[in-house]
């Protein structure tokens, strides 16, 4: 029955959450993270679970499709449809109970993961199972995959987890799936309930020996503890009345089915005790994957938390990320494979032990060349870059990808090595070279084939491998799901891999929980060919966008974009880094990198518009991006939006015209020039409420937000041009506009500070760094002032002289749009090479000894440190800190804060007001509002300590200005 859109709007009138059949939304949602694309009829976002009610009953009417989708971060195609999309991430989200007595806690499905842990952190008792998207996962999608992660050797799989389900059925009755006593059990067939018919059918259909025995004979083999088969049919004669001695609980069975009997709303969870505090991460390293994985059962041997792979394409891909480059430092040379080796023991004594046993274990096998133990952060550091591994492959460049169809095969621990042999031997038939990575221990590897599946002939292939792997996997009476499930990718395939009488059974239950098909069609039963609805319609036509910006380094544009492959790191929790700042503040899927470079590839692949640049959908979903540069950097597979946005402003001026506020902030240097001759004057008028009204309406700036002032102070820079019998290097300070109109004192402190650690500095004044021109995208006008900056300041600094800055938005553009929109590419670069942070400079001369603690203070005092976006994205945090530390009694501590809100004009605009205080309102405004009075707050961005000010009351200084007044008299 076709759905019109005055159905939808009826619907609309009965929810309490809202519903979307806008191009935006259906562009947004039609990918999860996999290969599969297609439109839905719409999205919804429901508010409880009447909602859901609501939405069987208009499904089962129009005979349309539920998918049920938390973060959208599935790996085979499960959140893909042409039906309506229930996204439980925006309203679902509540933590209803903890039970520390009991260990259980009952939540919501769009809780995240790492956040009930992060509640029940103070408890001594955690959510086991770990996925590597744990950070943005959520308990619904966990449900739904049975999902496992790094520590399944040691807490087992979500279903092993599962205590009680919430769910509404096919005909709305909401019902609670707990254990069942045999007299619960039969009481609720008698009732003649839906749910007593769904158990009176599951009796008669698989209370046979017969059918048990065929189920087995075809099941993966029982000690393989990730199987995602079909329906989990095998564990149903666990309990009784099947021939098991466990009570009869329907959630095993839902646990897995990707939300294809059902909607759940409310998720009961057994907890485990916390692991033993003292831990050390062995790193074995080897010269081939094969003698990696021959060592992998004798490693189980010994009681592992995680027992991890990654091959060499992995660690590849983390070379070139500016995050997950320096957690490689524990690698030695060029390792084929690396296993990571998790130990945890109540006691010091009893961790080395543990570790002495296995590393013995090691040493006697032979394999490993290096056998690094890593302690501390560096077993976060080393197994964040293993959990990266999905997001990394993005970072291939061009139409190659390494694609997820096998990846997520399970054999017994026992059959590793001998699997992956033929495996191997398998892909050399193929001509493919392999990616591996993932859960060794657990007999699981994510195994995936370089293909372009925008080529119909890597299509086929892509098709064939699937089915060739699919029959090895049956050999060994593996899995060919471990915990990713069968969606598109893999449910095609169930039928050659259980044959058609078992294939039969999972029809029956089907057919039991969802007899109309109205939930999440065409994954599992009857599930859609492996070979359509793919994200690229092969051997189209690739679009040729012409740019201003230069994207060759992804291929142009469109690749550029294509690199998202959907993993969501732009959805993780507040506190694991700034991406994605806007996201935080709303929840919606809206304000994700991920929905941006999306909507983006959508419209550029589109041949309907001939310039999709000035497309309503695209400013939309760019609006609330503040171009903070952490996904250049945090996301795995460095897609820049930021550079995006710059390129689509531009685009979108250029055929529109620019608006008075654009031009406004883009060319306030020329007006700050002229009013900085009368700072007083001008001040006097800043804060006249007539005409501070005037300008924020005429400019459309937010009424709330205070104006910045201008300095009125007088630079005084009088120090010596050379320093005899000197070592150090000379300084060129960049007064940037920022420090040239705004921050004269703190460029004055700059210069001070640097001229009493005995440098000379050269002012480099009148020259605009061009980041107001990039922030609002006049590119023309951004590369005329970087080539005449390049041109003149490089000739200027020799061999040992470094250009220093003050701003971080400023100084760090050298090193980043410089080097890609300067005509003198080779000049920009050496500029790039010689061009430093302040807190970089200070920090590399002390480690260097020409910069002393003993220049400074030893008074005692307390500092909080947030750092500009900028300087996470491009530059490290911890120069900062150590600058700071440079007094031997201060004491600086790091704010998690990501984005402080304000990103230059973004926290001015009147319409972003809102969202911009929100932003700080995360993590930042909090640690500061917390603070003893008695503690300094440092921020080296002036939009930051401006953003401070405003949304704390208090007053934040440059770290330059608190190490400068730290100098001994």
């Amino acid at each position: 029955m076709a759905v019109a859109q005055r159905d939808l709007i009826r619907l609309s009138k009965k929810l309490k959450g809202s519903i979307h059949w806008d191009s935006l939304h259906k562009r947004m949602y039609a990918t999860d993270a996999s290969v599969y694309r297609e439109l839905p009829l719409g999205v919804v976002y429901p508010k409880h679970v009447n909602d859901l009610k609501v939405l069987i009953g208009f499904a089962n009417k129009h005979n349309l499709s539920l998918t049920a989708r938390t973060a959208g971060t599935s790996l085979a195609g499960q959140c893909v449809t042409d039906g309506l999309v229930l996204d439980f991430s925006k309203h679902f989200t509540q933590i209803h109970e903890i039970d520390i007595q009991q260990r259980r806690a009952v939540v919501a499905p769009g809780v995240i993961r790492d956040a009930l842990n992060e509640t029940l952190s103070k408890s001594g008792l955690h959510f086991g199972p770990n996925t590597s998207t744990s950070n943005r996962c959520m308990l619904g999608g966990m449900v739904g995959n049975n999902s496992s992660g790094t520590t399944s050797i040691r807490y087992g799989v979500t279903r092993d987890k599962l205590i009680a389900l919430e769910m509404v059925l096919y005909d709305g009755s909401v019902v609670t799936l707990k254990d069942e006593t045999m007299k619960s059990f039969e009481a609720e067939i008698a009732s003649g309930s839906t749910l007593g018919g769904i158990y009176q059918g599951l009796l008669e259909s698989f209370n046979s020996k017969k059918v048990a025995a065929a189920i087995f004979e075809v099941f993966p083999k029982e000690e393989i503890h990730r199987r995602n088969t079909g329906y989990a049919l095998d564990i149903l004669y666990q309990m009784q009345p099947f021939g098991g001695d466990k009570p009869f609980n329907l959630a095993k069975l839902i646990a897995g089915s990707e939300g294809t009997l059902g909607l759940v709303s409310k998720i009961t969870l057994e907890l485990d005790h916390l692991p033993p505090a003292y831990k050390a991460l062995v790193a074995p390293q080897y010269h081939s994957v094969a003698a990696c994985l021959t060592d992998v059962a004798m490693t189980m041997q010994h009681p592992l938390y995680s027992c991890e792979l990654m091959d060499k394409k992995i660690l590849d891909c983390t070379i070139n990320n500016a995050k997950y480059r320096p957690y490689r430092a524990f690698i030695s040379g060029d390792p084929k494979a690396v296993l990571l080796l998790e130990l945890c023991e109540s006691s010091p004594q009893q961790l080395e032990t543990a570790v002495s046993s296995l590393l013995a274990s090691l040493q006697t096998s032979g394999k490993a060349y290096a056998m690094p133990v890593l302690r501390g952060e560096q077993i976060d550091q080393a197994m964040e870059l293993r959990k990266a591994g999905l997001g990394l492959l993005g970072n291939m460049i061009g139409d190659n990808k390494a694609v997820a169809c096998i990846e997520d095969t399970a054999v017994a621990v026992t059959d590793l090595s001998n699997y992956i042999t033929d495996f191997t031997a398998l892909m050399k038939d193929f001509d493919q070279e392999v990616v591996y990575y993932a859960h060794a221990g657990a007999g699981e590897l994510h195994l995936r084939p370089i293909l372009n599946l925008k080529k119909s002939e890597d299509v086929q292939k892509f098709k064939a491998i699937t089915e060739a792997v699919a029959e090895l996997v049956k050999k060994y009476r593996g899995s060919l799901s471990g915990e990713h499930g069968d969606g598109i990718v893999r449910g095609s395939l169930l039928p050659e891999m259980l044959g058609e009488t078992v294939y039969g059974y999972l029809k029956a239950v089907k057919q039991l929980l969802d007899p109309k098909g109205i939930f999440n069609r065409g994954k599992i039963v009857d599930a859609w060919d492996i070979d359509t609805h793919l994200r690229y319609e092969p051997d189209r036509e690739e679009p040729q966008v012409n740019t201003f910006l230069d994207f060759s380094e992804s291929q142009g544009l469109l690749r550029a974009a294509e690199q998202c492959n959907g993993s969501g790191d732009c959805r993780k929790l507040p506190g694991n880094g700034t991406l994605c700042p806007s996201y935080h503040a709303t929840r919606n899927e809206k304000d994700t990198t991920r929905a941006r470079a999306n909507v983006l590839r959508e419209l550029l692949t589109d041949p309907q518009y001939k310039n999709p640049f000035e497309h309503r959908d695209l400013k939309k979903v760019m609006d609330l991006c503040i171009s903070c540069k952490a996904c250049s950097s945090e996301c795995p597979s460095n897609v820049n939006v930021a550079k995006f946005k710059a390129e689509i402003q531009y685009q979108y001026r250029k055929a529109k015209g620019e608006s008075k506020r654009d031009r406004f902030f883009a060319k306030s240097d020329e007006r700050m020039a002229w009013l900085s001759n009368f700072p007083k004057t001008s001040n006097r008028l800043f804060i006249a409420g007539f005409f501070t009204n005037a300008v924020k309406s005429i400019y459309g700036l937010a009424p709330k937000r205070n104006l910045p002032k201008l300095s009125a102070h007088r630079f005084e820079f009088n120090g010596p041009e050379t320093m005899p019998n000197s070592d150090k290097p000379r300084v060129f300070l960049f007064i940037d506009e920022f420090s040239e109109y705004f921050d004269k004192e703190i460029a004055q402190d700059a210069y001070d500070l640097l001229l009493a650690l005995g440098y000379v500095v050269k002012p480099i004044r009148g020259h605009n760094s061009a980041r107001a021109l990039l922030s609002k995208g006049y590119l023309e006008e951004a590369t005329e002032q970087i080539n005449t900056n390049v041109s003149k300041l490089a000739p200027q600094l020799g061999m040992h002289d470094l250009l220093v800055g003050i701003e971080p938005s400023a100084i760090l553009s050298f090193r980043d749009e410089y080097l890609y929109m300067s005509a003198d590419k080779q000049a920009a670069e050496e500029l790039a090479q010689k061009t430093l942070l302040i807190e970089e400079f200070i920090a590399a001369e002390a480690t260097a000894g020409r910069i002393s603690s003993e220049a400074f203070t030893k008074e005692k005092k307390r500092i909080k440190i947030h750092n500009h976006c900028y300087q996470k994205a491009l530059s490290d945090q911890k120069c900062t800190f150590d600058m700071l530390n440079l007094p031997e009694n201060y004491k600086p501590t790091r704010i998690p804060s990501g984005c402080c809100g304000m990103a230059g004009s973004f926290g001015y605009e009147r319409e972003h007001y809102n969202i911009s205080m929100k932003i700080g309102e995360q993590t930042l405004f909090p640690a500061i509002i917390k603070a003893t009075s008695d503690t300094l707050f440092a921020a080296n961005g002036t939009s930051c300590r401006h953003q401070i000010a405003d949304g704390t009351k208090r007053h934040a200084l440059h770290p330059v200005t608190i190490l400068k007044r730290a100098l001994k008299a």
